[in-house]
């Protein structure tokens, strides 16, 4: 918290100063994964949720040469409406502060941003993991790695169902991550609560991940924990119907050369065009459901410290 990097709102510092729960949340989704005003108006709505949980929001950007955790709505607006923010993940961030560039974090960075400022828990929407053909082009999201680095409870609605999704709980396995499904016993895909998969882990309430993160942290074991929550299933797109439109956006991507950090925003805007855009409602939904979770986890971390 006195890293010189790092300016926490008033808000948020108060909040760890008398260790009260707090929620990381990333910028990226307000700034690269959903359009105006969508994007502002669930950065808003998501704040309100972690507020109405017990907890204290703090979005993650860097703006001004700082890393800002816990933004005022105007940051929140600037952000939302921008054209030139940066996409920020581990190899960025240090670019991102020496320029003075605006930068949006994604989850990689977020949780390097979330364990410097001392915050636990973060909400966000689907995790990157290793891209399909992974095994020539090796495109596999830093999120995975970071998890492995980075000791912050990760709540998200399984990873993004554009990706391999058997090789990247593989590698999530390698890394030594716990992969926790929350009330499943199937891992989620995104849009979809179903992918074939199952959980290593199912807990079925915020207390008891709290408990199993209380007793990871008693062995001394580093890195973060992945709590897998599935789209609450009114608001799901099931895996069946959203599959071919997925098929579709990845070969349109390979076909048009699009690589690196421009494959996932490429692909979810066209499946957001070839579903009439409902694909963003249900990203809504799943966001919001995720940032619950998350809060109520926080709350249930913070009575084990206090308890």
């Amino acid at each position: 918290m006195t890293n010189p990097m790092l300016a926490l709102s008033a808000e948020v510092s108060a909040a760890l100063a008398a260790r009260r729960p707090v929620v990381a949340l990333e910028s990226t989704i307000i700034a690269h994964g959903m359009p105006w005003p969508e994007n502002v108006d669930t950065a808003r709505a998501v704040e309100a949720i972690v507020r109405e949980a017990g907890a204290t929001p703090a979005t993650v950007a860097v703006i001004g040469g700082k890393i800002r955790v816990g933004l005022s709505d105007n940051e929140l607006v600037g952000l939302a409406s921008a054209n030139d923010v940066l996409k920020l993940s581990r190899a960025d961030l240090p670019y991102a502060l020496v320029s003075r560039r605006t930068g949006a974090t994604t989850i990689a960075a977020t949780m390097i941003c979330a364990a410097l400022a001392g915050i636990r828990v973060f909400g966000t929407g689907g995790l990157g993991g290793v891209h399909r053909g992974a095994e020539t082009s090796f495109d596999i999201s830093a999120d995975l790695t970071e998890l492995a680095r980075s000791n912050v409870i990760v709540v998200a609605g399984g990873a993004k169902a554009l990706l391999d999704l058997p090789k990247t709980l593989e590698v999530l396995e390698t890394y030594g991550v716990p992969v926790i499904g929350y009330r499943i016993d199937e891992f989620p895909a995104f849009w979809s609560r179903s992918s074939g998969l199952p959980v290593p882990i199912r807990l079925d309430s915020a207390a008891d991940i709290a408990d199993f993160v209380v007793a990871r942290d008693a062995l001394g074991l580093e890195g973060g924990v992945l709590v897998a929550n599935a789209i609450p299933a009114g608001d799901e797109i099931p895996r069946a119907e959203i599959l071919p439109v997925i098929d579709a956006a990845v070969r349109e991507a390979a076909d048009k050369g699009i690589r690196g950090k421009d494959v996932t925003p490429h692909i979810l805007r066209a499946v957001f065009e070839k579903t009439g855009a409902r694909s963003l409602k249900a990203n809504i939904a799943l966001v919001k459901s995720n940032v619950r979770l998350a809060a109520e986890i926080a709350v249930a971390l913070a009575k084990t410290r206090t308890g």
